[in-house]
């Protein structure tokens, strides 16, 4: 920049000054203040602090009640409630934000949203979308899984990831959708109805991240209600955080808490699938091994027997007989043996083949490009900065011809 441009008398300011300045101004003249509003993204911290957003139709303002004062107070604050506070205005200087500091708060009625999200849910429960009978099972072992969700957000991240690591022979199938948003619940509607019209998937999950009442109102939807509620495949809503309970949360088949719960309810983990197999073996090995000896007891007591013994010719025609049978019966339960540990070693060079560990320790590599990883030469172009990905680290590199 020219400075000549300016007057050499003319005073520049920093942003530090600046921001001082305004903060004089704004603190002196709002020393104290008495607002209403609307709570949202409200959030309380582990340190006791409570930090929302106070807004009205056409505006908002960041809040924060110290925990000197929270620890006092007689309501139990959430979002979608309207109240009335008071407090003083204070700039946060690193981030140049302004915010009220509350002292006083108190409820006045629920907001909108909330008014209304309570309306829907009696209508929805009198009309019987609640109902535990009309729940459908969770399968134990599904063979395809659908999801509709973001493809942006960190929910498909999580529940690719937990279903990857505890059971990674199951499909996969994404529907993307907006779950936010004007467009957001009849593009939910689509993926349900999607899903079940194709009807190769066992089961399917809906959700998000957490976010504010208004974020998560796409889930409060009375046609995603209902999508859900006509579905035949079972479905597992999983919207927001351990906090956050939506309309889709009371009429899906399941709900769990986050969307990496949802990957945990919706498969089980490899790991118990073969310590089971390896203790039914056991089992079935005792349990031979006991009859075994209960016939050779048995057979022993036969051949000893007074009518066994006396006729001679008898005793001699049995012996052989009763070889024979102790050389079949082992026979067969050395075979039955052996086809149990086949099973089990069948099952297990089935989960390490898709096991990706593997596949980087025979030499092969994967290439991630923001964090996306790439299945085609055709997604590269010249300049792009890529990571490979080999069996003991990472390298960066750059894309030249």
């Amino acid at each position: 920049m020219n400075l000549n441009l300016f007057e050499k008398e003319e005073k520049i300011y920093t942003i530090s000054e600046i921001t001082v300045q305004i903060k004089k101004l704004l603190e002196s003249n709002f020393s104290q203040i008495t607002i209403q509003g609307e709570i949202s993204n409200f959030k309380k911290q582990s340190s006791g602090h409570i930090y929302f957003t106070l807004k009205d139709e056409n505006a908002q303002i960041n809040a924060i009640i110290w925990r000197s004062t929270a620890q006092n107070l007689k309501i139990n604050l959430i979002d979608g409630m309207k109240v009335i506070a008071r407090g003083y205005i204070n700039v946060y200087e690193p981030s140049g934000r302004y915010q009220i500091i509350i002292n006083l708060i108190q409820e006045i009625g629920l907001g909108e949203l909330q008014i209304a999200f309570e309306k829907l849910k009696q209508k929805l429960l009198k009309e019987g979308l609640f109902d535990e009978s009309h729940k459908k099972e969770i399968p134990r072992f599904p063979k395809s899984i659908g999801i509709v969700t973001s493809l942006s957000g960190a929910a498909i991240r999580d529940i690719i990831s937990v279903i990857s690591r505890r059971y990674p022979i199951v499909e996969l199938i994404v529907y993307p959708v907006a779950v936010q948003g004007s467009e957001a619940p009849s593009e939910i509607v689509e993926g349900i109805n999607a899903f079940n019209e194709y009807k190769k998937v066992d089961l399917i999950i809906i959700g998000r991240g957490g976010g504010s009442l208004e974020d998560l109102w796409a889930f409060n939807d009375e046609a995603v209600a209902r999508a859900i509620y006509n579905s035949k495949i079972p479905i597992i809503s999983a919207v927001g955080h351990h906090i956050d309970f939506t309309i889709s949360d009371f009429v899906s088949d399941l709900r769990a808490p986050t969307p990496s719960v949802a990957g945990e309810f919706a498969v089980p983990d490899k790991r118990e699938i073969i310590e089971n197999i390896i203790s039914y073996i056991n089992s079935l090995y005792y349990y031979i091994d006991q009859r075994i000896q209960q016939h050779r007891k048995h057979i022993l007591s036969i051949v000893k027997s007074y009518a066994l013994n006396k006729p001679i010719d008898m005793l001699r025609r049995y012996q052989q007989k009763i070889d024979e049978n102790l050389n079949i019966i082992e026979t067969n339960i050395k075979h039955k043996i052996d086809l149990n540990f086949k099973l089990v070693d069948s099952y297990k060079k089935r989960l390490l083949s898709v096991n990706p560990n593997s596949i980087l320790q025979r030499g092969y590599c994967i290439v991630e490009k923001k964090e996306k990883i790439i299945s085609k030469g055709t997604e590269l172009e010249i300049n792009d900065s890529i990571k490979i990905v080999f069996q003991d680290s990472k390298r960066e590199a750059i894309i030249t011809k």
